[in-house]
């Protein structure tokens, strides 16, 4: 049978005074340097990319997402292929989220939850304007309706264990529930307290489907800490989950989830992982904005994943290190340069803004293929930039840095 044994995470250099650290996580399918920009394919596919071009721009591992391929096109053709890394063509380690977002993200419509505006609501009832009520959660699972067809399904801890296992991932997340900021303080208490029995159920099933699959490669499994912005439960959270142990099935890291609001997301990640192992990995889920990148690592962050890159390149939104633009402006109509001067990407080794920009209009599909490659690099390299400053111990000279000159010409 496959043992823990075949994952693990060294921890290196540290910044000091700070959580901050790099590090390696160990994996079947091979090791991520850490900090590390995790790039998101969500249905075993990095939107307009061919999986070498995935590689080449610099990502070390994929994230594809269990909800999806649950529905398209099913975790059991997925495990027939031999997991997602060999069906979607994928050389390297990937993860897989547990779908719980996705699902429960339906009960109450909002999409993503850093930086949620609760404008002082508090209801355990709040949808978002315009949205259906599509999932409903006891202490057993959650019920929810397929965004595809309306079909009725059910996830529960040990269903969403046996969709992960099948899709073969190195990393995958125990499924949780995620509140939004607008639900009640004693809402938060009481799926605090279901999340982490979900957890002990899953390493409870993560345990037995591993006995069970002989021949597969050791899948490791992260407690997810929830607690919105409450310190006391946040804590609480982190300590039961860093100390659940279930006949010798322990978690192999954890991840930071829930609603968060940008301004305290330093202080959140500070106060979960002044709790959790140090010789654990921590992955922060959906986000990527540079500065959120800066504040996460520095308060112990390991790596992080988000779908923003590839979605705003699809709307010609460029990242560069001085800053945002849209490449599909008047003013790139003639400019013969790249998309960011100095950048090391396919796209801006090979096209100018001007030939984007004549993409754009033309709405041909290249476009999306060639700004996605931008932006992903972008993200992959600040992070891979970010490490190396952690390892020369120049961490707080780089963010000073970068920060002064990205906000310099940050626009929209």
């Amino acid at each position: 049978m496959a043992t823990p044994d075949e994952f693990s995470f060294t921890p290196q250099a540290s910044i000091p005074d700070r959580l901050g650290r790099s590090g390696v996580i160990h994996t079947p399918h091979g090791d991520i340097a850490t900090p590390a920009f995790i790039v998101v394919g969500t249905q075993a596919t990095v939107k307009a990319v061919l999986p070498h071009a995935v590689a080449e721009l610099g990502a070390q591992a994929v994230l594809a997402n269990a909800y999806h391929l649950y529905l398209q096109p099913g975790a059991d053709l997925v495990d027939e292929a031999g997991g997602v890394a060999a069906f979607m063509g994928w050389d390297g380690p990937t993860y897989t989220d547990s779908g719980g977002f996705q699902v429960l993200s339906q009960g109450a419509g909002f999409k993503k939850v850093l930086a949620m505006d609760t404008k002082g609501l508090a209801s355990d009832d709040v949808i978002a304007p315009g949205k259906d009520r599509l999932a409903l959660v006891d202490d057993e699972g959650v019920d929810f309706r397929s965004y595809r067809d309306g079909s009725k399904h059910r996830f529960t801890p040990e269903i969403s264990m046996s969709i992960q296992h099948q899709l073969g991932a190195d990393v995958m997340f125990a499924f949780d529930e995620c509140t939004t900021l607008m639900n009640t303080r004693p809402y938060q208490e009481r799926s605090l307290d279901r999340t982490y029995a979900w957890a002990l159920r899953c390493l409870a099933e993560h345990r037995r489907l591993t006995d069970s699959r002989v021949g597969k490669p050791y899948q490791s499994l992260w407690g997810v800490v929830q607690g919105a912005q409450y310190e006391d439960l946040r804590r609480k959270a982190a300590r039961d989950l860093a100390a659940a142990d279930v006949d010798g099935q322990m978690f192999d890291g954890f991840g930071l989830g829930g609603a968060l609001e940008k301004e305290n997301l330093g202080t959140i990640c500070r106060w979960i992982n002044e709790e959790l192992p140090v010789d654990k990995p921590r992955h922060l889920l959906g986000i990527s904005e540079p500065e959120d990148l800066f504040v996460a690592v520095e308060s112990g962050v390991d790596t992080f994943d988000c779908v923003n890159p590839s979605r705003t390149a699809r709307n010609g939104r460029v990242y560069t290190d001085d800053g945002c633009y849209n490449v599909d402006t008047l003013p790139n109509k003639r400019s013969f340069t790249p998309l960011e001067a100095g950048c090391d990407c396919y796209t801006c080794t090979h096209h100018t803004r001007a030939y984007l920009h004549h993409l754009a209009r033309a709405k041909e599909l290249l476009f999306y293929t060639l700004m996605t490659i931008h932006n992903e690099r972008f993200h992959v390299r600040l992070v891979d930039r970010i490490r190396a400053s952690i390892e020369t111990g120049e961490f707080q000279s780089f963010k000073a840095e970068f920060l002064g000159r990205y906000a310099a010409r940050k626009s929209g």
